[in-house]
């Protein structure tokens, strides 16, 4: 199970570079055997269009939400398109369910207000009875607090999931910056599942982890 965060589709604009790379490293490892569930993030494409609702009609925040929702959405098509011919033709939306593919390589996006890709993520991990999951974002490691904030901030490269859960806010909400959804990060621990999280700008160490060779991340489980 992977978790492509929006601040690697769209940082600002669309990454074409990105997305060129991250095909060529799925489409590597498929020839191998692998097999890939792929949950997308919303990144600049949800900020823009809640920030522009929210200036012209305060919204709720569950308003907010489905507009974030709806750009992963919008960013899971974007990825669908391009494995075409090896991904299954629709996009999940509800991680709930049973998924019937044969394809190698599966889409999925946000399902509900209040649940975050995170948890999609997992759940469907647990449908499909994975046992690891790979969040790529823009961070190299979960530190101890906030880097930007604290230069003295210690980087972690594995970490239990009450410790990890212990530095985190307790609850989830669609502006929180958390390295993990809270939530998510409950019903992980509950499964068992290991997740790491690395910086998806460095995709050889994503190729590193899928591999079982040192790589740069943090592993929680």
């Amino acid at each position: 199970m992977v978790s492509v965060g929006g601040s690697l589709i769209v940082p600002d604009a669309i990454d074409i570079d990105f997305l060129a790379r991250f095909k060529v490293l799925i489409l590597e490892k498929v020839q191998r055997g692998f097999t890939f569930s792929i949950i997308t993030g919303g990144g600049k494409t949800a900020r823009r269009y809640q920030d522009a609702a929210n200036a012209v009609t305060p919204l709720t925040a569950q308003d907010t939400d489905w507009i974030g929702i709806h750009s992963t959405r919008l960013n899971a098509q974007l990825l669908r398109n391009i494995f075409v011919g090896y991904a299954h033709p629709q996009v999940i939306h509800n991680p709930t369910i049973d998924i019937d593919a044969e394809e190698p390589v599966i889409i999925a996006a946000g399902w509900q207000p209040g649940r975050s890709t995170d948890y999609g993520a997992v759940m469907i991990a647990k449908n499909l009875g994975a046992t690891r999951l790979v969040n790529l974002s823009n961070i190299d490691y979960v530190y101890t607090a906030d880097p930007r904030r604290y230069p003295d901030a210690k980087k972690i490269e594995k970490i239990s999931w009450p410790d990890f859960r212990a530095l985190i806010p307790a609850e989830w909400d669609p502006g929180l910056s958390s390295p993990f959804d809270p939530v998510a990060a409950k019903e992980a621990e509950a499964l068992n599942l290991e997740v790491a999280i690395m910086n998806g700008n460095h995709l050889e160490e994503f190729s590193n982890y899928l591999d079982n060779k040192p790589f740069v991340g943090t592993v929680i489980s």
